[in-house]
């Protein structure tokens, strides 16, 4: 089935060769989907649907509702505009009675509804899940009875309103990346201090290649401290910190009767030990980099570079293998 209508000689604009046209020919009929003449069907039903003249202007009854439909794609109500001539067809329905027209109206309105339902429902599910979240929270941070009694003696109000609170408190300042601050603060003001080179090892990088590696480190710290963490690590680190919390606190510090506060140092204690870890991993990948040569493309190099990282991923090709038959 032709897609565009073809171009006639009237809608062109060539007015010359119109003229010579004769009057029969401009009233011939052809169908410009399936190329059809009113000689090949006779019974066939035509229809002059826009502005076009000439030969374009004739179209198949059958013809034309077939190309509407693969316009519309099932959407009745969709305008369908006439490729040549760019106008609009008249389309009418049947009048099929009050009762049909109040079941497409029903059905009309409940098409744009279901988006906002849904939607609701998605923001109430997520927003119950946060209270959820925050009420077992509230009793594995304070202790379980503790909890129960704080809850229950609270307005049911502020519970609804400071509990989903809790989930978004935690992975909002999860977003905030606090170690790339203190590493920034490190190698500016403490690089020259020798008793910290013993924890936290600055290295030996040439001038000009450390001041760009730094240079571009600080301008790209926000973007790249957040790119370096995905959303779901995020959410998952955040939404895990108080039942970490409680786990190091209930090993590390048992001789604290109060739950509540042997949470916080079990917690203060996870984010010092995790933060610490990673400064220091950071610090050597910034090592690393700024430390980066590149050697030249001698036969040397290449047996000694090239034929170990082929061993490399031989060997590590090969172990997966043995792993594999291991377990068949």
């Amino acid at each position: 089935m032709s897609g565009e209508k073809p171009v006639s000689g009237a809608a062109s604009g060539v007015g010359s060769s119109q003229a010579l046209q004769p009057a029969e020919d401009e009233n011939a009929k052809s169908c410009w989907v399936c190329f059809a003449t009113e000689a090949d069907d006779r019974l066939a039903a035509w229809v002059q649907p826009c502005k076009c003249i000439g030969t374009t202007k004739w179209v198949h009854q059958s013809c034309l509702q077939r190309w509407v439909d693969e316009k519309q794609r099932g959407n009745i109500t969709r305008k369908v505009l006439c490729p040549q001539c760019k106008a609009e067809y008249i389309v009418v329905f049947p009048s099929m009675g009050a009762f049909v027209a109040l079941l497409d109206a029903m059905e009309d309105i409940t098409h744009k509804i279901c988006p906002f339902i849904a939607g609701g429902v998605l923001l109430g599910s997520i927003y119950w899940i946060a209270i959820t979240y925050g009420a077992v929270t509230v009793m594995q941070v304070v202790g379980h009875r503790e909890g129960l009694e704080m809850m229950e003696s609270a307005d049911p109000l502020v519970l609804l309103v400071l509990l989903p609170t809790i989930p978004v408190t935690l992975i909002s300042a999860k977003m905030y990346n606090w170690e790339e601050s203190v590493l920034l603060f490190l190698r500016k003001y403490c690089a020259k201090i020798p008793a910290l080179s013993y924890i936290l090892p600055f290295g030996n990088v040439e001038g000009d290649r450390g001041a760009i590696v730094t240079g571009h480190n600080q301008h790209n710290s926000q973007h790249s401290s957040s790119a370096h963490l995905s959303p779901t690590r995020i959410f998952c680190s955040a939404l895990l910190l108080p039942t970490i919390s409680t786990i190091i606190g209930k090993i590390f510090f048992r001789s604290i009767q109060n739950n509540l506060h042997r949470t916080i140092l079990g917690g203060i204690t996870y984010i010092t030990i995790k933060g610490a870890l990673k400064i220091y991993h950071r610090q050597m990948l910034y090592i690393r980099h700024s430390s980066r040569k590149i050697l030249d493309y001698t036969e040397s190099n290449l047996k000694l570079y090239r034929s170990a990282a082929i061993s490399t991923t031989t060997d590590a090709i090969s172990s997966t293998r043995d792993d594999s038959e291991q377990v068949v």
